[in-house]
């Protein structure tokens, strides 16, 4: 088979959630074994050099990249909703399947398409997201869920929503669960380490984290407020951490920890590197993650598999994907954040117990495992064709 990748994602200088799952993807499917030559289209024009020769290392794995260098992915994205410009225009007629992992599937792609649909945040909880992005996704997203092969949710609650909100058929619907790279998010993380990130970000010995964009769906307001209440009651209380980069509407988060004025018990940290968020879920007393809307959620899972007894919200994906291995709280309610708060700063043996269910359940959340379900699908996909092509 002939497999494209859209890579546009991969490009962007700090990488979130959906960027880091199409990596993880990429990189599971291409260590398989199989007689597949895949391909990775971008726009390159535009980008700075520094990125794109950080794309040389995909051309080590096997993979052709494909760059468009004569039109920019903006105007693309902008033009192609109105007027029907074929993506073969740009990356040719070749691939059996191309693999579109951020919702959208344009017009004009050459063979089959699979796309995966992480969530429904701008329809169920539109007032967390951008306005921008919401008109995007209601002039695009119903098309592209049309014209999509195959679409891939990541949670059954996602499929749920899908059906739900855009009355797409359940059989043109795959579920597959996210991963967790657990070489590098582990509870094997050395005392000197976890010092040395500790001292670059000036974090107490004991703290909360939470690790994330700094933004409403997230819920960081009632977290903070939450906080609050509890600093009020414990004189002691571990010190709260939020690491993440600035996202949409967040002045009023920090607005919120500026008027509890609570000092350096309260630390924003800006956007973690890579390799430091692993270090600091590991040094971590508890991980927080009360956040209003989830399609998948794996933060908490990484937490997990660094042995950090987990705080989450009981909503959306999250107890289908964190099962009774996290302390589930209402995330509506700040009194109930507060309280299981409390109860992983006092309590040793719920942390522990946390600890070791976090461990077991994130082991049956891997990239590998994410792969094989999508080669499947490409060669269910391939298949189907090939029968057609025999009639």
């Amino acid at each position: 088979m002939k497999i494209g990748f859209e890579a546009q994602l991969l490009l962007d200088r700090h990488k979130t959630g959906i960027g880091w799952c199409a990596v993880n993807l990429i990189q599971n499917l291409v260590s398989m074994e199989g007689h597949n030559d895949y391909q990775m289209h971008y726009f390159s024009l535009g980008k700075s050099p520094e990125l794109l020769v950080e794309m040389k290392q995909y051309e080590d794995l096997g993979i052709m990249l494909k760059p468009c260098k004569w039109f920019r992915f903006v105007l693309y994205k902008l033009i192609w909703p109105f007027v029907p410009v074929p993506y073969s225009l740009f990356f040719g007629r070749e691939c059996d399947v191309t693999q579109f992992f951020n919702f959208f599937v344009p017009p004009g792609v050459k063979g089959k398409t699979v796309t995966i649909v992480h969530d429904m945040a701008y329809k169920a909880c539109p007032e967390t997201v951008k306005s921008r992005t919401r008109h995007w996704l209601n002039l695009v997203l119903k098309k592209s869920c049309n014209r999509a092969d195959i679409i891939v949710t990541v949670s059954q609650f996602s499929k749920d929503e899908l059906v739900r909100y855009l009355g797409v058929p359940k059989e043109k619907i795959r579920v597959m669960h996210l991963g967790v790279d657990q070489s590098k998010f582990s509870n094997h993380q050395s005392r000197e380490r976890i010092d040395a990130v500790r001292g670059k970000y000036h974090i107490k010995e004991r703290y909360y984290l939470y690790l994330g964009t700094i933004e409403p769906r997230k819920n960081i307001k009632r977290l903070l407020e939450a906080y609050g209440r509890l600093h009020d009651k414990m004189s002691n209380a571990p010190q709260l951490v939020l690491a993440g980069g600035r996202g949409w509407l967040c002045d009023d988060i920090y607005e919120t920890a500026k008027a509890l004025d609570l000092g350096d018990d309260i630390l924003f940290t800006g956007y973690v590197e890579e390799g430091e968020a692993p270090v600091l879920l590991a040094g971590a007393m508890a991980f927080l993650f009360p956040s209003l809307y989830e399609g998948f959620g794996i933060p908490p899972l990484e937490a997990m598999a660094c042995g950090t007894p987990v705080l989450s919200a009981d909503k959306a994906s999250l107890p289908e994907v964190l099962g009774d291995a996290a302390l589930l709280i209402n995330p509506e309610s700040v009194d109930e954040i507060c309280m299981g708060m409390e109860r992983l700063a006092v309590d040793g043996a719920l942390r522990s117990e946390l600890s070791r269910k976090g461990s077991e359940r994130v082991k049956i959340y891997t990239w590998e495992r994410s792969a094989h379900i999508l080669k499947g699908i490409y060669e269910e996909l391939v298949t189907l064709e090939e029968r057609h092509a025999v009639v």
